[in-house]
């Protein structure tokens, strides 16, 4: 009797242990597919009912708040996280040094490229866009001078820096900087807790945002419908330019910026590279994030010939702080939406608007759709009367976020090999071996390669990555 029971009795055991270790399916092609058929659905509506059309404006202002609620606490977090982070690199040493710094020069440059574009292109131009009352706010803000500036800065208390409708982005990046660096100076026992909690927090500010992001193809379509209902396909033609033109200036930047740093530096291809890690690239396409491929780019620069310990700072490292992809979409999309306001904006203001951007754009790769959060943020900041338009946005971002997170992962990869080259750390004659295909990647079958905080989607017992600070 126990003889017969006893395969039973197992069979059973292991098909509940395979139901519990079983991972999610991945759905986010549906909402791919949803936001698609939404995008239609409201450039016909537009089309055939245009004060229908109009009327339906309030689905994608809506949607474009949700964004808004969670800019706060993903600012905070990232910001803090990121501050430790750089403590991380800098206990690496010379490598980590050299990836900050380069990390910090490669975005600034995306960013002004995007600058460039967005000004050689014009998008959105002639659309006469009605700008948000964020136009009051800002002349308000601009009454007090440069101190009134600095004086809108500082919180009443801590707390308010994350409700103050007009100056949160602004209030919460200062608490968040001093919380960051006194943490920084905190010995690890205080730091590690605080840390590590703070990380938690994260993934569920993140698990937030991708629950928002499930409402995208409804804001989608009422920001559609209401752009088309009030400019016609005018609105559907300079969309268009932008989505190709980003497209163009991300793969231009590929193949003429990183390829050329990449072949000068290390004697490398980077259409070799690309051919390398062609199956990532399929995977981030179908994601639409950039960090479902960490765990594969961090076992495949080892194997291209990165010393590990390197691998191991730079890539992380630069998934929070080197988002070239990111970079040129924050800026272009930011001139397409003046552009579509009929707002100008002197080299000064351009200038003003890269730097709120270079500060947005930092943990901007959490979730899938995290690049619109970032926009809003940096023009919140910048100038409060833009961000009515991002609703515009909110039509193709999910059309542009793969070019986003493909090019993001192409800046890291080549950054890992760079980093090598200059701390002498890779290993020349395997990395050739390996993109002449002379030496073949086998990928590894091991279930329980953890990614770090803010991937999507993420299992329930999934610790964050900062692994040397958890108490």
């Amino acid at each position: 009797m126990t003889n017969e029971q006893g395969p039973e009795v197992t069979a059973t055991t292991q098909g509940a242990d395979a139901g519990t270790n079983a991972k999610p399916k991945d759905k986010s092609h549906w909402l791919y597919l949803s936001v698609i058929v939404a995008v239609i659905a409201g450039i016909t509506v537009g089309l055939l009912a245009p004060g229908v059309g109009e009327g339906l404006k309030p689905l994608g202002t809506m949607f474009v708040s949700l964004i808004k609620m969670v800019i706060p606490p993903i600012i905070f977090c990232t910001i803090v996280i990121g501050i430790g982070h750089v403590r991380e690199a800098a206990t690496v040493g010379k490598a980590g040094g050299i990836a900050l710094v380069y990390f910090l020069i490669m975005s600034t440059f995306a960013l002004g490229i995007g600058l460039l574009v967005g000004n050689f292109i014009q998008p959105g131009e002639g659309l006469g866009i009605s700008a948000g009352s964020g136009d009051v706010d800002a002349a308000a803000e601009s009454e007090g001078g440069f101190f009134g500036f600095i004086q809108n800065i500082i919180p009443d208390t801590i707390v308010s820096a994350f409700t103050d409708p007009e100056q949160a982005v602004l209030q919460t990046l200062f608490v968040a900087l001093l919380v960051g660096f006194a943490l920084q100076a905190m010995p690890n026992k205080i730091a590690g807790p605080c840390l590590y909690g703070i990380e938690l927090a994260q993934k569920v500010v993140f698990k937030v945002m991708s629950m928002i992001l499930w409402v995208a193809p409804v804001g989608a379509f009422g920001a559609m419908a209401g752009v088309v209902g009030g400019t016609g396909m005018d609105a559907v033609w300079q969309l268009i330019t932008l989505m190709l033109g980003f497209y163009i200036t991300c793969v231009l930047f590929i193949v003429l910026v990183l390829g050329t740093i990449l072949r000068a530096s290390t004697g490398l291809s980077i259409f070799k590279v690309l051919r390398y890690l062609g199956r990532e690239y399929l995977l981030i396409v179908g994601t639409s994030s950039s960090e479902s491929a960490l765990p594969q780019l961090m076992q495949k620069m080892e194997f291209a010939g990165v010393d590990k310990a390197t691998v191991g700072i730079v890539v992380p490292t630069g998934y929070s702080f080197n988002l070239d992809g990111t970079a040129i979409y924050l800026t272009m999309a930011s001139i397409f939406i003046a552009d579509a306001m009929n707002i100008s904006m002197g080299l000064g203001e351009q200038i003003g608007l890269l730097v709120f951007m270079i500060i947005a754009s930092k943990g901007a790769a959490g979730v899938s759709g995290a690049g619109i959060a970032a926009l809003a943020a940096g023009l919140q900041a910048h100038r409060p009367e833009m961000l009515g338009g991002v609703d515009i946005i909110v039509g193709i971002d999910r059309f542009m976020s793969e070019a986003r997170s493909l090019t993001n992962f192409t800046g890291n990869a080549v950054a890992t090999l760079l980093v090598g080259k200059w701390t002498k750390s890779l290993d020349m004659a395997q990395a050739n071996a390996v993109l002449d295909r002379e030496k073949t990647f086998e990928y590894s079958t091991d279930d329980e390669i953890v990614e770090p905080v803010g991937a999507s989607p993420q299992p329930a017992d999934q610790k964050p990555s900062t692994e040397r600070w958890q108490p």
